[in-house]
């Protein structure tokens, strides 16, 4: 049986599969020719990431496709039920790459209460001829060790970014609408364990108590945070979305950093992927990074794995 990884995945995972029989087959395959290839060639799984598509016309027209396959998180770029119904499998890494975003929203926030994403612009165009000027800028840093993060949204990547502030001694405020309460496990690299109870409070206090707040929920219709949502947190808090486009308004969060509500936002994905507004991008209190929070070598390594276990078990 053969598997078209569209948008890729890991050799380890490519080694699995082959080791069980499977053909796998890499070639990055337009959207509009998908169809066409996955009946050429015989595909029985197609794995994809955000990029590809999988959605009715696909699914109505491949009818020896058994299996489709998400690396990540969020399958809002595939039909889910449809396909379902139609008796495909559909599978997911839900705990793949949790560690990975995490990193990366402490990534922007460092980089956020030291300005970095700024001097990283400014260093190399004016370091050398006005170095006391842009360390004078620089020099109103903040520490993220006893403020307090609020957290949208408390599932496995919620729980990861909290498990991160809790040891770097931050305070921890979360709301879900799905979970009351959890039992965080820390775990330290010689083997201890630490339990931290955390109660999910409502979204209003989270926002009000706030002094950094990141979002962690799946693909919204209607906005998370819009511009009463800003106008509630604490004047200067700093929000990451690290999530999905759209669960911000972008233009109440820019009117939000030019009135100086929000000291600065740290954006990982974008209300218009892959062409976000210009200006998102231009604004210089915004920490951008191109949706890449589950891209590191370790959680693709986890991911590919995991996807070819699931596949084996399903089809072998």
């Amino acid at each position: 049986m053969k598997v078209l990884a569209n948008d890729g995945i890991s050799k380890s995972g490519i080694d699995a599969l082959e080791k069980s029989g499977f053909e796998v087959i890499t070639t990055k395959v337009a959207q509009e020719q998908l169809s066409n290839f996955i009946n050429e060639h015989d595909i029985s799984v197609v794995l994809v990431r955000s990029a590809t598509k999988i959605r009715k016309d696909i699914i109505d027209s491949c009818p020896k496709l058994k299996i489709i396959g998400r690396g990540g998180v969020g399958m809002d770029n595939i039909d889910v039920q449809y396909a379902k119904d139609k008796g495909l499998a559909v599978i997911n890494t839900p705990a793949a790459s949790s560690e990975s975003v995490a990193e990366l929203v402490f990534a922007h926030l460092y980089g956020g209460v030291r300005f970095l994403f700024d001097a990283n612009k400014n260093m190399p165009l004016e370091g050398d001829s006005r170095f006391k000027d842009l360390k004078k800028a620089y020099a109103k840093g903040k520490e993220l060790r006893g403020k307090t993060l609020g957290i949208i949204g408390i599932g496995r990547i919620g729980q990861a970014v909290a498990r991160i502030a809790i040891g770097i001694g931050m305070k921890v405020v979360a709301f879900d609408p799905f979970i009351e309460k959890i039992d965080l496990e820390l775990e330290f690299f010689d083997g201890q364990k630490v339990n931290f109870p955390l109660v999910t409070i409502p979204k209003e206090a989270v926002l009000k108590q706030a002094d950094f707040l990141t979002l962690h929920v799946p693909a919204q219709k209607e906005y998370i945070i819009g511009k009463s949502e800003l106008d509630m947190m604490q004047k200067g808090a700093a929000i990451i979305n690290a999530a999905r486009g759209g669960v911000i308004d972008e233009v109440a969060l820019l009117e939000a950093l030019e009135s100086n509500q929000i000291a600065f936002a740290g954006l990982d994905t974008f209300e218009d992927e892959p062409k976000p507004a210009i200006q998102v991008l231009m604004n210089q209190k915004v920490s951008l990074s191109p949706h890449i929070g589950a891209a590191t070598m370790e959680a693709q390594d986890r991911i590919g794995v995991e996807l070819a276990a699931q596949i084996i078990d399903i089809l072998k």
